[in-house]
């Protein structure tokens, strides 16, 4: 004969030997006095779904009466008390999906949302569910999996993602699972630009007309001036994010620029032009005005990864802002790009579809997806870029990096 569950609040009792065959057997619950145990609605019912209760009688603030599904008198079987879940916990059926695709992997797990009573779990509030090593028990403590369940439909912020299991349940009640861990790009390209480059600002790009030769083949700066009977050569043309990043160093500077709006040249430094504040200023201001705020924090990310002497590159191709190669000697010797990265404000929120489609393309290039959650100086005005100081064009930015990738359990 199996045991019945009593429902109290957000809390399922159930008593007799409940404690050596549900909790210290199978992980499920929290033990109360005696032998009895306090389960969560997700685990009670799966346990109701497995056969292993004969139902649950309803309190006060459930549903009275059989259905043919239970004893009567206010037991009610799988369906009644899934449903009676549904209506009264948030987000129940998405939970119990996932809880029993775990438990049927051979997890044991602890619900670490409340209310759901059944383990005194420290978990950030996002995560519904820890699961513990194949093996171990909610005892030993052994957590493999701290996993936040999310519905198709759903965002989710990629703030504080790090370090957990995201379970996302389609509308098809399919579950795609994905691993979130800090994804610090490090790569040992050893290369040093030289002292001293000269270019033109046009609209969208700087010119550098007589760049030495190891500054593409060996620091892959730029995308040379080339063609079958080019009679120029050096000349390497930089994107924006290049070119800020070399004259925020002191490396470049301008010769000229044309101005976006009405195609007139003027000469640098000292003539009233944008150039007067420096070359770096000229050239995040062009960004700004090409690109919006979304360039300042590509130009942060850029020379983070710059800084870390990995190369990063245009990642247009693939949907993303960058691809990065981590160790570069030579271009005509260029190993495979490592990493998609995709710049987003620290506060973004995900939808998983978006996600999917990341990873996904990622994967499908053998790439790692990587997202820059990029906080720049001034984020939380209402409508302006916040200036540079006169010294430093280049705003200050916190990065964090999130790398996301498909697993299965």
């Amino acid at each position: 004969m199996q045991p019945t569950g009593h429902l109290r609040g957000d809390a399922v009792r159930v008593g007799g030997d409940a404690r050596q065959r549900f909790h210290d057997s199978g992980g499920y619950g929290r033990p109360l006095e005696g032998n009895e145990i306090a389960l969560s609605r997700v685990e009670a019912a799966h346990l109701l779904f497995r056969g292993d209760l004969s139902g649950i009688a309803l309190d006060d603030g459930g549903s009275r009466g059989g259905d043919g599904n239970g004893d009567g008198g206010g037991e009610v079987g799988f369906e009644r008390f899934f449903v009676e879940c549904a209506a009264a916990a948030d987000r129940f059926a998405v939970r119990y999906l996932v809880y029993a695709d775990l438990r049927d992997r051979g997890f044991y797990l602890s619900p670490a949302r409340e209310p759901w009573p059944g383990g005194d779990v420290d978990a950030p509030d996002a995560v519904d569910f820890i699961a513990y090593e194949r093996g171990s028990t909610p005892d030993t403590g052994n957590v493999k999996y701290p996993v936040q369940v999310v519905g198709e439909r759903e965002s989710l912020s990629a703030a504080g993602l790090a370090g957990r299991t995201l379970a996302v349940v389609d509308e098809e009640s399919d579950i795609t699972y994905f691993a979130a861990t800090e994804g610090a790009i490090a790569g040992a390209t050893d290369y040093e630009p030289p002292d001293r480059l000269t270019g033109v600002l046009l609209a969208d790009r700087v010119v550098v007309w007589d760049a030495p030769e190891g500054l593409y083949d060996s620091g892959f700066y730029g995308q040379p001036l080339t063609g079958r009977a080019a009679a120029i050569e050096g000349a390497v043309q930089l994107s924006l994010v290049e070119a800020a990043s070399l004259a925020a160093d002191g490396v470049l500077s301008l010769s000229a620029s044309v101005d976006a709006a009405d195609g007139k040249s003027g000469e640098a430094a000292g003539t009233g032009t944008p150039e007067a504040d420096g070359p770096a200023a000229a050239i995040v201001a062009r960004g700004r005005d090409v690109e919006g705020e979304r360039f300042d924090r590509r130009l942060a990310v850029y020379r983070r990864l710059r800084g870390a002497n990995a190369v990063p590159k245009t990642g247009f191709k693939f949907g993303a802002d960058f691809r990065t190669y981590l160790d570069v000697e030579t271009v005509e010797d260029l190993p495979h790009s490592e990493h998609l990265v995709r710049v987003v404000e620290g506060d973004h929120r995900f939808s998983p579809r978006e996600l999917s489609l990341d990873v996904r393309l990622a994967g499908g290039v053998r790439k790692e997806m990587v997202f820059a959650l990029t906080t720049v100086d001034g984020d939380g005005r209402s409508d302006e870029v916040a200036e540079p100081a006169e010294d430093d064009p280049v705003p200050d930015a916190d990065v964090e990096w999130l790398s996301i990738g498909r697993l299965t359990p």
